[in-house]
């Protein structure tokens, strides 16, 4: 099959390579609006550059990979479903809840397959928790974990644009938490600090945060997040059954350290990078993309879902800025 690639930036770049190296990739084509990061792929990967997005989707391409900066997402997504071309895209679908949902209008008829990149649903230890769950081997959920700690904040024109902590970092752990549990989420209470980058605050947003998610069947998700974890880039994810309890991350680079005497765990090289941490989910991704391409399966992460995970980002930052518990429900009728 033939794939076209919109956008060649850092997370562009590393699918191009992943793409490259599947076996039912024949060919990519590649766009980027920066002329010489596209030629620079095309001559590494043996792709074809072109000038534009419209050109690419007229080139015969079986399927598209959006990575370009996310005001771009909307159009982009569009454009391809109506050329009945199948989708992935990185999150966001869009920057605010209110365009995704019109992208969601936009394609949800279409017939059109759409995958939004919620990579951790294809990370390992993610995929045997669900499984656990679902097996009921856990027993009744009570309490669910989800921690996202970053080894440093982007830059200050990153946080700007990024549309505040929840939108842009926690939604990754309202996805899995939402995916994992198989649950939705009907109620949150979020609060949040600064304790560094001045430009944080600035702009309005918190460096660290926390949010306590009640679940449709009285479960309790609590998910941290922060700018600032100087050990490394700290991903997991607790479920605790009345049977048993499990944990996603608690392996060797973990990046935490233990006081106790005489513990040796962990042991390893803290993971310190997102790509570093999740690389062999978001090659799973990209041939799970392959296969709804081929017609084999459908997306295993629509817009809706993406929406569902925008919207409980939405209730946690009103909840933040209003220091109140606040339904989704209520949110959802604006």
């Amino acid at each position: 099959m033939r794939i076209g690639i919109l956008g060649l930036g850092r997370i562009g770049a590393f699918h191009a390579s992943t793409l490259a190296g599947l076996d039912t990739v024949d060919s990519l084509v590649v766009t980027d609006p920066v002329a010489a990061a596209a030629a620079s792929a095309a001559e590494r990967l043996g792709a074809i550059a072109v000038d534009s997005p419209e050109v690419l989707l007229a080139s015969g391409v079986d399927g598209v990979v959006i990575a370009a900066a996310t005001d771009a997402h909307p159009a982009l997504i569009v454009a391809a479903v109506r050329a009945g071309v199948p989708v992935f895209c990185e999150k966001p679908v869009a920057r605010t809840v209110e365009e995704s949902l019109a992208v969601l209008r936009a394609v949800e008829d279409s017939g059109v397959e759409v995958q939004i990149g919620y990579n951790r649903r294809f990370d390992a230890g993610c995929v045997a928790a669900r499984k656990a769950v679902v097996s009921g081997e856990l027993g009744p959920l009570h309490t669910v974990r989800s921690t996202t700690l970053d080894p440093a904040p982007p830059p200050a024109a990153y946080i700007a644009a990024s549309g505040g902590i929840f939108r842009d970092c926690a939604v990754h752990d309202f996805d899995i938490v939402r995916w994992v549990t198989g649950r939705e989420v009907t109620e949150v209470y979020a609060t949040g600090g600064n304790r560094g980058a001045e430009y944080i605050a600035a702009a309005g947003d918190v460096d660290t945060a926390s949010a306590l998610l009640t679940l449709d069947d009285g479960t309790l998700a609590v998910v941290s997040n922060t700018r600032h974890n100087a050990r490394g880039h700290d991903v997991r994810l607790e479920l605790h059954g009345m049977k048993d309890s499990i944990a996603v991350g608690l392996e060797d680079r973990l990046p935490l350290r233990s006081v106790e005497p005489g513990a040796t765990f962990p042991a390893g090289t803290p993971h310190t990078f997102f790509l570093d941490r999740f690389a062999d989910a978001y090659r799973a991704e990209l041939r799970a993309f392959t296969e709804v391409v081929a017609g084999r399966s459908t997306s295993p992460c629509t817009v809706a879902d993406a929406v569902e995970a925008s919207w409980i980002a939405e209730a946690c930052t009103l909840s933040l800025a209003e220091h109140r518990p606040v339904r989704l429900e209520d949110v959802r009728k604006g």
